[in-house]
């Protein structure tokens, strides 16, 4: 059995740069870049999955990793095109979130305003890996991009997804997929950022999400039954939609990023406790934070929800992001 993650931990590698069987081909990209080529592919297009782009968040690594044994075992078909990405070796193998910085605030420039550190050059390094594989797709083909993550802190909906800011519109049959994987919430940005979906987004053409799918825990304390329905999922859309779980009978709900809370120095305060969750709703008026002199409030008449509330970011990062709902 081809164990690819612990290959990586050891630094002793699992498999050769390249190899074939009787069904694909893969080619190693990189450290944890793994390329696999169906010989007979069934639909055309491409795929992409990531997880480890915060290398604490061990639930999506193990269940790639579970992925990547299933295909070379030749348990999992591959039916297009497949790219798998264990986004920060160095932070996943010190079980850290990061080592120098947030990887996902790197990609699509972000990190020119910064020196140069690992993350900055992994980033880089994924850019390009992508860029190259999308750039082998006929044109006008279909990829998708699923990054993998779990979250800090808990949700009142464990399971979301955030999908980047598109100039094109909302993709039917991947906002169907999204809810089939299980996720109970979907988040729309309005404004570019500096995460890994965005950049295959915008630069890619890519159909993006940056799937959250639980608590973040480490190698070891995770309830892998927990990740079923998302497990099901990518193995379905893996092997080209076959078995994918059913529709809901709850669809998840849509939320749009209205607005940032940033931390632009050392006497803001974020009025929400360290164990705030997850889209918790405020009510309109409510003072959510401070600084200067000035207070961010609830300006929508049907009150707002907070994401990823953090008082303790670096200067001009994002301290917490304000949602409202799509009815």
């Amino acid at each position: 059995m081809t164990d690819y993650l612990q290959g990586m931990l050891t630094g002793q590698p699992a498999l050769p740069p390249q190899g074939e069987n009787a069904v694909l081909f893969w080619r190693e990209k990189g450290e944890g870049i793994l390329e696999l080529i169906p010989r007979t592919p069934r639909q055309p297009g491409s795929l992409i999955i990531s997880a480890g782009i915060h290398g604490n968040e061990t639930a999506p690594i193990e269940i790639l990793n579970q992925l990547v044994t299933e295909i070379l075992g030749g348990e999992c078909v591959v039916a297009q095109r497949l790219l798998v990405i264990f986004g920060n070796p160095a932070a996943i193998r010190q079980g850290v979130r990061f080592v120098d910085y947030d990887m996902n605030r790197l990609f699509s420039g972000y990190r020119d305003k910064l020196p140069p550190c690992d993350e900055s050059q992994r980033a880089a390094q994924l850019e390009q890996a992508v860029s190259e594989f999308r750039g082998q797709d006929p044109a006008q083909s279909v990829c998708w991009h699923l990054d993998l993550h779990t979250a800090i802190r808990g949700s009142l909906y464990p399971k979301f997804g955030l999908l980047p800011a598109s100039p094109r519109p909302r993709n039917a049959s991947f906002i169907d997929w999204l809810g089939r994987a299980g996720l109970e919430a979907l988040v729309f940005h309005q404004a570019p950022g500096g995460t890994f979906s965005h950049f295959t987004c915008h630069t890619l053409a890519a159909e993006s999400c940056t799937l959250e799918l639980g608590k973040a825990l480490p190698f070891g304390c995770n309830a892998l039954a927990d990740f079923d329905c998302a497990r099901q999922a990518l193995r379905a859309r893996i092997g080209g939609d076959t078995e994918t779980p059913a529709t809901p009978d709850t669809p998840p709900r849509h939320f749009r990023v209205v607005r940032q809370l940033t931390r632009t120095g050392a006497d803001f305060h974020l009025h929400m406790s360290d164990t705030t969750p997850n889209f918790t709703w405020f009510p309109p008026g409510t003072i959510l934070s401070e600084e200067g002199g000035r207070s961010e409030r609830v300006l929508h008449p049907e009150g707002e929800r907070v994401l990823f509330p953090n008082p303790r970011v670096a200067y001009g990062q994002r301290a917490g992001l304000m949602l409202e709902e799509e009815l």
